[in-house]
């Protein structure tokens, strides 16, 4: 199924919160491949960081909808100089393994060049999560270092750094 990708709005936020907290976390998050519930636990995030992003005029969170129904999202962050930063990409565990996320990708890469003028695109990724890094590999992401988690966990984590030239 093609997406339908636009920029989230405030209304999509009491829909859009748990569908990444059911993406990333918890029980629900273990129907899909994608998540961290086996790592980390608590709230992913919440409305107040969405609002604040889609507040921000260097920030793009563009959701997909299959019809009406809301399949996830993707954050795009203008980190100057020719870069942005692609974050908080989920697809409804449910729906996972559907050529959704990639769609979101596509789209996440089109709105960096064309809105923030990016030549190149980075992420991290949690580095225990070998088959998610595999999958961005597979779409032309490459290592570009590693940084430390943004919050102390025990046992520690750590972020590859993947970075892709955008064309």
């Amino acid at each position: 199924m093609t997406l339908t990708v636009r920029l989230t709005t405030k209304a999509d936020l009491p829909a859009l919160q748990p569908l990444i907290q059911r993406a990333y976390r918890g029980n629900d998050a273990r129907a899909g491949w994608t998540h961290e519930a086996d790592l980390l636990d608590g709230e992913r995030i919440g409305i107040d960081e969405l609002e604040a992003m889609i507040a921000d005029p260097a920030e793009r969170l563009l959701v997909g909808f299959d019809g009406e129904r809301m399949i996830g999202c993707v954050r795009i962050a203008n980190s100057g100089d020719g870069l942005a930063y692609l974050g908080l990409l989920c697809v409804d565990p449910q729906l996972q393994a559907g050529g959704y996320g990639k769609q979101l990708i596509a789209a996440a890469e089109a709105t960096a060049r064309d809105e923030f003028g990016a030549d190149r695109i980075e992420m991290t990724v949690i580095d225990r999560r070998a088959e998610l890094i595999a999958f961005y590999e597979r779409r032309g992401y490459a290592h570009a270092g590693t940084r430390d988690f943004p919050v102390v966990v025990e046992p520690p984590l750590h972020m590859v750094v993947l970075e892709k030239r955008l064309g």
